[in-house]
């Protein structure tokens, strides 16, 4: 420990503020009280009997109070209905999930919705063609056709929306994007076919899975019939043969028939109760399970989990042997031996993140475990401690204890999956980055060549886009394939920027290869300028515009980097005036009436609500519901001891804040820590962007005194690299707690750190933590330039 503790006072404090936070966590388990839920429901039906099943006979928190009618016919067979007027059921068959209320259409069917009639000619696996209102229409899953033309494109219709239609027109059918039809409104245009006294998407045509279905809207849109043949399709009754799952309010249900017996088992998004008591119809009958917090799954991938913990354990004690790395004396072997614990410290990450995905995780006392090692492996690598990994590794630490609070506060068992996935991608991502500080560990020059290095950034641009396309293409503003492309697209975006800058910068007229100017803008300047254009488009796509404003602050402190680097003191005295004159119609917004709002015809609704939430009590229900949070948290948090006495309890109410894991986590940590509480996480953020902005300027002079022009390019990369990820990050704390505490309007985006943001976390912040370790390491390693005397 006095060696641990002799490596200076930052890594002391460091140390002891992460192992109270550590065992923070393990109080909150210790603390936590037992919970129940059921481990199967049987339902016991006779023949001809009828049973309506809701939220508490189904332990689905959000399902319906009646959400699905059960029918046991005079033959035995099991039928099940859609009893909810608002929310939808999932049957799932051979791995293929379905929604109630939709159906494959056949040639020589016919189709109501409203008054109006749709005879179908012709039915494919992604064609239709019927008629309608005197007219012939094909829809071929991405375009619809009126009697052989497309429809002028929607209003209302986004850019992209636009292009996306273009070229779905002119492209060849494999490679068109799938768009969905709908029915209803009063116009027809995009895909769009409007029906009289029909509300629009009160059905959708679209494909799923290889197949077209036609879907009945839900919610209030239901209530208008939608008839194939003589049977409503919203309401229509399905047999459960064949049926392996059913989602009911987002709960998942495995299913299993035995004659006379329904078994459900609930899966995920199961209520949890205080005591295993409940008064349940008598045809329903539960199995209860306490919750446990310190389970392993069974199977090999849970023994290759156990092997990579046991290797890592091992490496880690080899090294300590050998009285090298924890302790800051790297020799060969402790830096082979650290190399080796950090990847598989990666390895058992991604073991328990596939796990979860597989719907066997582990308990989340094992998380706790997983993500303290961690964070431990990283402060303990060899190397002076830097004050920006040191600030960061904190604040990953207070952000896995909010999320750990908030899971285990929940009466639902699916809340602790934020708090573990958190642990695995932190496991993954900061294991990669300390694997690979290690493995640079003593090289004091460039790990590839620089021509080779642009071709990974060229690559690296790419991959980002073909990623934001496929977003554009198949996802919506949530991401796609589970994932968030506008992460990775800001790293990418960051990276090459910097490149191009630090390109910039050292250039010289006078060398042979540099002599044409075309070629010089190509190279310096062409591949951001295009990229942030292609990424700004995608990013429309956006409804918040939040993302745009991230790009605002991030061009900005690049401009103010570029301009402080280049000595041009004017323009940075015009970017200060920008920002204050930014900040100042800001806050003459406040004092806007309605009217002028509405007139500027740019997210005016959202600027409505926050000017006056009290007036539209619907849509402003995260900012009220926050600020009722906030406000009872005041100075030393809802239990006046700065949430030490409400570790591991219950969280109330404030559960019911929308997307209180991500966008207002800010809240969470408000009401449960207070005002203190947040008084030392605004520290904590200062001091990691103090250290990144420290890193910056220490990078910049090394390559003002470097005698090779490689190691001059790579310092002014990672000062640019590391002011851009900067400011990206103090974008998303300005418009984290901006919209928290009603600063801005609500605008959708994560707290860097202490929210549950899966891509942010794994594309973002991981890579920049690990970049600016890397950073200050080499500095530490690559002997420092002497000045002109010294080397007279």
């Amino acid at each position: 420990m006095a060696r641990l503790f002799a490596r200076g006072p930052l890594f002391s404090g460091s140390a002891i503020l992460l192992a109270l936070l550590c065992l923070l966590q393990l109080y909150c388990l210790w603390r936590v009280p037992a919970m129940w839920s059921p481990a199967a429901i049987d339902v016991r039906l006779a023949p001809g009997q009828t049973l309506t099943l809701g939220r508490e006979a189904l332990a689905a928190p959000q399902a319906d109070s009646a959400h699905l009618a059960l029918r046991r016919d005079a033959g035995g067979r099991w039928f099940i209905r859609n009893a909810s007027a608002g929310k939808q059921v999932l049957l799932a068959r051979a791995g293929i999930e379905r929604r109630m209320g939709s159906a494959r259409l056949r040639a020589g069917q016919h189709f109501r919705i409203g008054a109006a009639r749709f005879d179908v000619s012709a039915a494919g696996a992604r064609s239709l063609s019927f008629s309608a209102a005197g007219e012939q229409w094909h829809y071929d899953g991405a375009i619809l056709l009126r009697n052989g033309l497309p429809l002028p494109a929607c209003p209302d219709a986004a850019p992209g929306a636009r292009l996306l239609a273009l070229w779905n027109r002119w492209a060849p059918a494999p490679l068109s994007f799938a768009r969905p039809m709908t029915f209803g409104g009063n116009l027809y245009c995009g895909n769009r076919f409007g029906v009289a006294n029909v509300a629009p998407a009160s059905a959708t045509l679209a494909a799923s899975r290889g197949q077209l279905l036609l879907s009945a809207a839900s919610g209030e849109l239901s209530r208008m019939p939608l008839l194939v043949g003589a049977d409503d399709l919203a309401h229509s009754e399905e047999a459960l043969d064949g049926v392996t799952a059913l989602v009911a309010g987002r709960t998942r249900l495995a299913l299993e028939v035995d004659g006379g017996r329904l078994t459900l088992v609930p899966v995920r998004h199961v209520a949890l109760y205080a005591q295993p008591r409940l008064q349940l119809p008598p045809e329903v009958t539960w199995r209860w399970q306490q919750r446990a917090l310190w389970t392993l799954p069974g199977g090999a991938p849970w023994t290759v989990a156990l092997l990579l913990a046991a290797a890592l354990a091992a490496g880690a004690a080899a090294a300590w042997q050998r009285g090298g790395w924890p302790f800051g004396r790297a020799t060969p072997g402790a830096v082979r031996a650290g190399a080796l614990a950090t990847a598989l410290l990666a390895l058992a990450g991604l073991t328990s993140l596939l796990l979860q995905r597989a719907g066997t995780p582990h308990g989340a006392g094992v998380s706790v475990l997983l993500g303290a090692a961690a964070l431990w492996c990283c402060l303990l690598l060899p190397g002076r401690p830097a004050l920006l990994m040191s600030a960061g590794l904190l604040l990953v630490a207070v952000g896995l204890l909010a999320q750990l609070e908030l899971g285990l506060g929940a009466m639902e068992s699916s809340w602790l999956r934020h708090y573990q996935k958190t642990t695995a991608l932190l496991a993954l991502g900061l294991g990669l980055g300390a694997h690979l500080r290690m493995r640079l560990r003593g090289r004091a020059a460039l790990p590839v060549p620089q021509s080779r290095l642009e071709w990974m950034l060229a690559l690296l641009a790419g991959a980002a886009l073909a990623a934001l396309l496929l977003q554009v293409a198949f996802g919506d503003e949530t991401g796609v394939f589970d994932l968030q492309p506008v992460e990775f697209a800001k790293l990418a975006l960051t990276a090459l920027t910097a490149h191009c800058l630090a390109i910039g910068l050292g250039w010289h007229a006078a060398m042979p290869e540099h002599v044409r100017p075309a070629l010089r803008w190509l190279r310096v300047a062409a591949p951001a300028l295009l990229f942030s254009a292609v990424l700004g488009v995608a990013l429309v796509q956006v409804d918040d515009y939040s993302p745009l404003i991230l790009l605002l602050v991030w061009a900005a402190a690049m401009a103010l980097a570029w301009s402080l680097a280049t000595r041009r003191f004017a323009v940075s005295a015009a970017l200060a005036v920008a920002a204050c004159l930014l900040a100042g119609s800001l806050a003459s917004l406040r004092h806007a009436g309605a009217d002028d709002i509405a007139a500027l015809g740019f997210y005016a609704d959202r600027f409505l609500v926050w000017l006056d939430p009290a007036s539209h009590p619907h849509t402003g229900q995260q900012l009220l519901l926050g600020a009722r949070a906030i406000t009872e948290g005041a100075w030393w948090g809802a239990d006046q001891m700065l949430g030490l006495s409400t570790l591991g309890q219950p969280a109330g109410a404030v559960l019911a804040i929308p997307a209180v894991q991500d966008d207002f986590a800010p809240s969470f940590f408000l009401n449960r820590h207070g005002l203190f509480g947040a008084l030392a996480l605004w520290m904590l953020q200062v001091l990691f962007l103090a250290g990144l902005l420290l890193a910056a300027v220490r990078a910049f002079a090394a390559s003002r005194h470097a005698r090779d022009y490689r190691h001059a390019w790579l310092g002014r990369f990672r000062c640019f690299a590391l002011v851009g990820g900067a400011a990206f990050v103090l974008g998303h704390f300005l418009l984290s707690w901006g919209t928290n505490l009603a600063i801005f309007p609500i605008m959708g985006q994560p707290m860097s750190f202490l929210s549950a943001g899966g891509s942010h976390l794994l594309f973002f912040i991981c890579p920049l933590l690990a970049f600016g370790a890397i950073s200050e390491q080499s500095l530490e390693e690559i002997p420092s330039c002497r000045s002109m005397s010294n080397m007279k």
